[in-house]
């Protein structure tokens, strides 16, 4: 009995030590051999500090900006405000450096060139969540790799082909009219109101994704975008803490209410699915022009043609694809749209001019698909827009082997961020007016506007630039459109300007503006 219980114990010893060690080298020995591995090679940055590395830092310089007040002009406040330490970080250590997202090292680029050579060769820069509560958020195509990333681009493609948007520039206008008939009856009385539009543009946005994915009306919706816009603030709290492995499982209150949305979600979006396939097996295919009903008939094309069911998608994976159609379609666009009201206040004779042009080539009749490629200015501002408040401010990925890029040699699993704002507002790449809005710049195409150098990446960049950006687009130019026909606006006394980050880039307080009939 002795010499059985020396075993255990001595058994029990080793399993301890070998853990101990094995925490030991995850959280010092690693992290401190990659330090030296990356700081040799003249990559800098902050030096490593057990477990948080730099994320304690990164929170209080986070913190500290955000309570000051910025004006709306100051571009390097805007820089500060949504991205603090990775300015102080690109000052202090250049265009390439290191920072510790707890012991996991991260190398930042702020290079436009090496930015493409991260986003074109997929197979050696993987998407590779950092963080597995991104898995609660962005799911579907956005996520995968490989084969099944090739297969879901091709079945979910032909439902943004230009000609399929076209089809749904009906639901558009009917969605921002209802909108706008609110806001109407707001200024019936005496001519001008006070409006926060963000709420309003985040039903537009969260409208039009129901109309158009789902061919139902947002109240049917309602539900599901509330969960996503709780679960997007839910996620943003846990990616700024450190990730140990497990974590997720705890049964922490926010876990668990995490699990609780995403199980919701799915079975909702399951419910519609379903609905779907049975009124299409009846022959009911008056609704396959939306989105959901174009992505389900391109996928059983593909099973019909191959006669094999691995060609297609799974219901599980039809879920999650749209998930991410109500993530992506509403966060972004109604991004898109808030900044650039926002801006149109502050900027008023491009908003005359936007409006003239409008009124010039639609005027005051419903919107024509095919006018609103002639709508130049409109299309400059929304660029401009793009430019200095990008929805995603910026991307990451993973090494998939031991790379070079740009000179420094990458070790396999190390973390790459690419900085899609600092370079946005860099003059080295947009002259000295880099940190002002001015749609000018686009004038002559994007190509002109960043001296071809290619410093522009508001949906990304390569093979994995985002489906949905041309439906942003047209969804944004409609909406601002039919806005600029009735109103003109200005900003409120109440305004204060905070960008701020909710995995999209938002007004932290709204954006009240006033507005008046024209």
């Amino acid at each position: 009995m002795d010499g059985a219980t020396n075993t255990l114990a001595i058994s029990c010893a080793i399993v301890v030590i070998l853990c101990t060690w094995k925490m030991v080298n995850i959280l010092w020995l690693r992290p401190k051999k990659l330090e030296k591995f990356l700081m040799n090679q003249g990559l800098n940055g902050n030096k490593y500090k057990f477990w948080f590395g730099d994320m304690k830092e990164l929170a209080m310089v986070s913190k500290q900006s955000k309570s000051m007040q910025i004006n709306i002009d100051d571009g390097t406040g805007v820089l500060a405000h949504t991205g603090a330490f990775n300015l102080q970080s690109m000052q202090k250590y250049g265009r390439c450096y290191i920072t510790w997202m707890g012991w996991n090292p991260r190398v930042t680029i702020i290079d436009p060139d090496l930015i493409k050579d991260v986003l074109t060769k997929l197979n050696d820069f993987r998407k590779g969540r950092s963080n597995p509560f991104l898995k609660f958020i962005t799911t579907g195509v956005v996520t995968m790799e490989g084969d099944q990333w090739v297969k879901h681009r091709r079945l979910i493609n032909p439902a943004f082909h230009v000609e399929k948007l076209k089809n749904m520039v009906p639901a558009f206008h009917l969605s921002c009219s209802e909108m706008l008939g609110k806001w109407e009856n707001l200024v019936s009385s005496n001519g001008s109101c006070e409006l926060d539009v963000w709420p309003h543009l985040q039903a537009l946005t969260s409208d039009v994704i129901s109309r158009t994915a789902f061919g139902s009306s947002y109240e049917e919706g309602i539900r599901i975008f509330e969960l996503i816009r709780e679960q997007s603030k839910l996620v943003m709290e846990a990616l700024r803490s450190p990730y140990f492995l497990g974590s997720r499982f705890l049964p922490t209150k926010r876990n668990r209410r995490m699990k609780a949305i995403d199980k919701e979600v799915k079975l909702s979006i399951r419910h519609i699915i379903d609905n779907r396939l049975n009124a299409m097996k009846a022959g009911e295919g008056s609704n396959n022009e939306d989105l959901l009903g174009l992505m389900l008939e391109s996928n059983i094309k593909e099973v019909d043609q191959y006669q094999n069911k691995n060609h297609g998608m799974t219901i599980k994976e039809v879920i999650e694809e749209c998930k991410l159609f109500y993530f992506a379609g509403q966060e972004t666009t109604a991004s898109l749209l808030v900044w650039t009201m926002i801006l149109l206040s502050r900027h008023q004779d491009w908003q005359s001019r936007a409006r003239e042009e409008v009124l010039n080539v639609i005027g005051d009749k419903d919107i024509d698909a095919d006018k609103l490629n002639h709508l130049k200015v409109v299309n400059m501002i929304l660029y401009e827009v793009l430019r200095l408040y990008p929805p995603v401010i910026g991307l990451f990925r993973k090494v998939d082997k031991d790379i070079t890029l740009g000179g420094f040699s990458l070790p396999s699993g190390i973390q790459i961020g690419l900085s899609f704002m600092l370079i946005h507002y860099d003059e080295q790449f947009w002259g000295s007016d880099a940190k002002k809005f001015n749609p000018d710049r686009f004038s002559e195409g994007i190509s002109k506007a960043t001296k071809n150098q290619g410093a522009y990446f508001p949906f990304g960049w390569g093979p994995r630039i985002c489906l949905g950006q041309n439906f942003a687009l047209l969804e944004a130019k409609i909406t601002l459109a039919m806005i600029l026909q009735r109103f003109s606006f200005e900003f409120s006394p109440s305004y204060v300007h905070a960008p701020n980050i909710i995995l999209t880039l938002q007004p932290k307080y709204g954006a009240h503006l006033i507005f008046h009939k024209i």
